[in-house]
């Protein structure tokens, strides 16, 4: 678990303007040492703009933030020797071996020469890579890939790691033993600060923050997110014409919203107790078969919608 004794980044006021457009507006949060903090949000959210200004790879235009307890404005260089980066695009070598690829990060990092084979071996058996140290790495799948270019941004054993949509372009089976590595780091005392716009995947963080329009719309555990919705009741339902359940459903009074989730929909009602009953009447009349209408938990993609039109209201 993180220790809350610590903070291994602070932000304040962070902004970053390109031209007359802001990706980044004026986000503050603190990063726990130990915690796996997600940033969540779609494409063009500011998440990538964020990580690359705590990463000292862009200026900020505004605000001010301390990584690993070094000022973002000032120590921008020493930041980037104390921290470990992996991108969505992996910034390997295709044309070395996986074992070349990690001696020459080894050296990019400043290894000590002493401690490269001891740490090539830690890679090469975190990542499961051991039988294809000398394949060449473009040879590799991508749930190897990414497994050796995590690989690489620890080898200089950096106590907080910055992980830019480093599961996107994989199959869920290599995103689930990937989220089991950052886990072990994790235990092993590593911040990690994680980017994605995959919604199942917030539930693996300790804590996160959505993001959209680049500005930070909400902010805590998966828990905390999912019970700020209580006011919203959820219901599931399976019906035998979901367009048609959809259009009958939509615009009556105790119903905020109706989407279609997976093969049937989830209906957002003020009341449980007579929302069910007139969704029946109203499906009935229409001559829609209900198959199934229960309460639910909101999930993280119910949480982050329902974030996201309160702001567009807002606006």
């Amino acid at each position: 678990m993180p220790d809350l004794r610590e903070n291994a980044v602070e932000i304040r006021d962070l902004v970053k303007r390109f031209g007359d457009f802001v990706a980044v507006d004026h986000v503050s949060l603190s990063v726990a040492r130990g915690e796996i903090f997600g940033f969540l949000g779609p494409n063009g959210a500011g998440k990538s703009t964020a990580i690359r200004m705590l990463c000292g790879l862009l200026r900020p235009t505004s605000g001010s933030a301390t990584v690993g307890g070094l000022d973002l404005n000032t120590e921008a260089e020493a930041i980037k020797a104390r921290i470990g980066y992996m991108s969505q695009k992996f910034s390997l070598y295709d044309d070395l071996t996986v074992e070349e690829n990690i001696d020459f990060f080894s050296g990019i990092y400043g290894v000590a020469r002493g401690r490269r084979e001891e740490r090539k071996l830690y890679v090469l058996r975190m990542a499961g890579i051991e039988e294809r140290r000398t394949s060449l790495t473009r040879l590799l799948s991508g749930g190897w890939k990414q497994r050796l270019a995590l690989g690489c941004a620890i080898l200089h054993e950096p106590p907080i790691l910055f992980l830019d949509e480093p599961t996107s372009g994989v199959d869920p089976i290599a995103r689930r033993t990937f989220w089991d590595l950052i886990y072990q780091l994790s235990g092993a005392g590593h911040t990690i600060f994680v980017s994605t716009h995959y919604m199942d995947e917030a539930e693996y963080c300790h804590r996160l923050a959505l993001m959209d329009r680049g500005r930070i719309i909400a902010l805590g555990t998966p828990a905390e997110l999912k019970a700020s919705l209580e006011s919203h009741h959820l219901l599931q339902l399976e019906v035998s014409d979901v367009l048609g359940s959809m259009k009958a459903l939509e615009g009556l009074a105790g119903i905020s919203d109706v989407a279609v989730f997976g093969g049937g929909l989830h209906v957002t009602v003020a009341s449980e107790a007579s929302a069910i009953p007139q969704i029946r009447s109203e499906l009935e009349k229409a001559g829609i078969t209900v198959l199934l209408i229960e309460p639910i938990q909101p999930s993280m993609e119910d949480v982050f919608v329902a974030r996201i039109e309160e702001e567009a209201r807002a606006r």
